[in-house]
C-alpha cells in the first residue's frame, strides 16, 4: 500500500527502541495495567511531535493531551480488530507517552514494539497521512 509522502516521514529524526517484549507478554502487561482501554501493538513506528504556535500549545495542553501523534508502518495485533495485521496506522492526538512504548490517546494505548523514531512535523504533514 503506497502512502502519501509528507514531510513527518521524511528524513532523520531521533532513534528510541520501544519494548523487546514478546506479543504475549506486551499484550498481558498492558491488560494488567489498561484493563477497561483497547490497545494495539505496532512495529516501524514514528512518533510524529507537532509543530504549534503557542497559543495552539496552550489549547492542547488546556485539553489534557500532548502535542505528537503516532504513525505507525505495520499494526501487529489490534485487540478490537480495527486495524488488520500488517496495514498501518496514524493515532489522534496523545494523551501520555510512557515508558518509552506506551503511546495512550483518549480511545487506544498504542504498544510500541521494537526500534521506532521521532520526528518534528507540520499539522498538514501528520494529516495528510490518510
Amino acid at each position: 500500500m503506497d502512502l502519501p509522502i509528507n514531510d513527518g516521514l521524511l528524513g532523520d529524526g531521533v532513534e528510541l527502541m520501544g519494548t523487546e517484549q514478546s506479543l504475549s507478554e506486551i499484550v498481558e502487561s498492558a491488560r494488567r495495567r489498561y484493563k477497561w482501554m483497547p490497545f494495539c501493538v505496532v512495529e516501524e513506528w514514528v512518533i510524529l511531535d507537532a509543530i504549534l504556535t503557542e497559543d495552539e500549545l496552550a489549547k492542547v495542553a488546556a485539553a489534557g493531551c500532548q502535542p505528537m501523534f503516532l504513525f505507525a508502518h505495520k499494526v501487529v495485533h489490534d485487540e478490537q480488530r480495527r486495524f488488520e495485521p500488517g496495514n498501518w496506522v496514524r493515532s489522534t492526538i496523545a494523551r501520555t507517552f510512557d515508558g518509552g512504548y506506551l503511546f495512550e490517546t483518549r480511545n487506544t494505548v498504542y504498544l510500541l514494539k521494537g526500534p521506532g523514531q521521532r520526528k518534528s512535523s507540520s499539522l498538514q504533514g501528520i494529516f495528510s497521512i490518510f
